[in-house]
């Protein structure tokens, strides 16, 4: 393996034995043997499943790869065969260097252990020695920042503690590879922050690492390159952004229907006859029951059916509806609400000044709204749509659907970087020296 490869996988495969009862698992360990030694035909007592079928890739020293999919792709397989906590039924991993992994944090700890015991026992399966830890210590304990647990059994620690003591050992042993499996999400809001910090630090040192995380705002953030897989065989390879785009546009709209790459058709927000998608049969849809919500749309400036917004840009909202009883008042509102729950955008037909004529029971319309996205933090977005009758001050809730839309934005600016949820349209700054 070349000296510039940190890692290479070569025609991967990871196959697991599903017995229906103990009894053929017992069978299975028994039978087939004996029947080879007799010289009888080999019967299996099991089924196959394979969680991970002729896999092979390679990442770069100092590469940042983001590895997305479905749950149950078989992305974390393939981390815990990386890491070697679980062997290959097939093909050839090659890993160079040291590997810090956060897979399942803390399943290397050992419960009767204080903090400070399970400190230096896992970083010297790490690799690291007495004399290394010691200089790194203080770094850990500051970054788990659980006060005097460190002296307590870890038996006595709470969830949350002892996820910021396994994520602390992880992050400060000065890996080659990191493996990160769903890890960014621990804890709370603040040591969320502290951990993406840390991991953006060691990119920048030229720690190779590989991320699995449903995140694409995080992937296309943090990674340069992606691998998508889907079923256990990987489906795309390639640059993080477009690979993205289209497991989101497959994910979103598209499973069991069509490839993604039908996503590239053009659909505008002006034609009558443009296809809209559907509201999910899982919807969250509340209200009185006096109008139904058929299908929606969101279109870019170009007039193309999205669910990736990579700039500031003028979009159409378009959704397809039936009256079941007559709306006098119509007031049609639209939110986007981030993966916090947070509302951070919202707006309404009366908000914009248009006012419309009453609506009578039985009637199948389209309606649109017209509106500039701004810049707002790299995240996955639903977007709520509610029906109503009345004004903005007193109402009758129709149909309002949670979940009618969801979509990505991701931005590559600089802003991104920061801590905001909006980016300001205007903002000066000037500075006066004392005289």
């Amino acid at each position: 393996m070349s000296s510039e490869v940190a890692i290479k996988v070569e025609g991967l495969g990871k196959c697991y034995q599903i017995y229906d009862t103990p009894r053929d698992r017992l069978k299975q360990f028994v039978l087939p043997p004996l029947r080879r030694l007799v010289g009888l035909p080999i019967k299996q007592y099991c089924r196959e499943f394979w969680a991970l079928k002729d896999v092979s890739f390679e990442v770069k020293k100092g590469e940042v790869v983001g590895v997305i999919g479905r749950n149950g792709a078989g992305k974390s397989t393939l981390l815990q065969l990386i890491c070697g906590t679980t062997n290959q039924t097939e093909g050839v991993i090659n890993v160079n260097g040291r590997v810090a992994a956060l897979l399942e944090l803390g399943s290397g700890f050992n419960p009767e252990f204080t903090g400070r015991e399970n400190v230096y026992m896992n970083a010297k399966v790490l690799g690291l020695t007495h004399e290394e830890v010691n200089a790194r210590l203080a770094e850990i304990e500051k970054f788990a920042d659980i006060g005097d647990f460190m002296e307590q059994p870890v038996k006595s620690y709470s969830s949350g503690m002892y996820v910021r003591l396994a994520f602390a050992v992880a992050i400060n042993v000065d890996p080659d590879i990191l493996v990160v499996d769903e890890a960014l999400a621990v804890g709370d809001i603040r040591f969320q922050i502290k951990c993406q910090r840390r991991i953006n630090e060691l990119r920048e040192t030229g720690t190779t690492i590989l991320l699995v995380s449903h995140s694409g705002a995080d992937v296309v953030r943090l990674c340069s390159k992606a691998i998508w897989l889907d079923g256990g065989v990987v489906r795309g390879a390639g640059d993080a952004k477009v690979l993205v785009e289209e497991y989101h546009a497959f994910m979103t709209h598209d499973v069991g229907k069509r490839a993604a790459e039908s996503t590239d058709r053009v659909v505008r927000a002006d034609d009558s006859l443009a296809e809209l998608v559907p509201i999910p049969a899982q919807a969250f849809i509340t209200g009185e029951g006096g109008a139904a919500l058929h299908s929606v749309g969101l279109f870019n400036e170009s007039g193309r059916l999205v669910n990736v917004i990579d700039r500031p840009q003028e979009m159409s909202l378009v959704f397809e509806a039936t009256t079941l009883t007559n709306i006098l008042h119509p007031f049609f509102g639209f939110q986007v609400i981030n993966s916090a729950g947070l509302r951070v955008l919202s707006s309404s037909n009366l908000l914009a000044g248009d006012e419309t004529q009453p609506i009578m029971a039985g009637t199948k319309f389209r309606a649109r709204f017209r509106f500039f996205m701004p810049e707002i933090s790299n995240d996955k977005y639903l977007l709520a749509v509610g029906i109503n009758d009345g004004n903005i001050e007193s109402h009758v809730r129709h149909a309002y659907v949670y979940d009618a839309f969801v979509f990505d934005c991701i931005f590559n600016s600089p802003w991104q970087q920061q801590s905001g949820l909006y980016k300001l349209a205007m903002c000066h700054f000037e500075i006066h020296h004392a005289v």
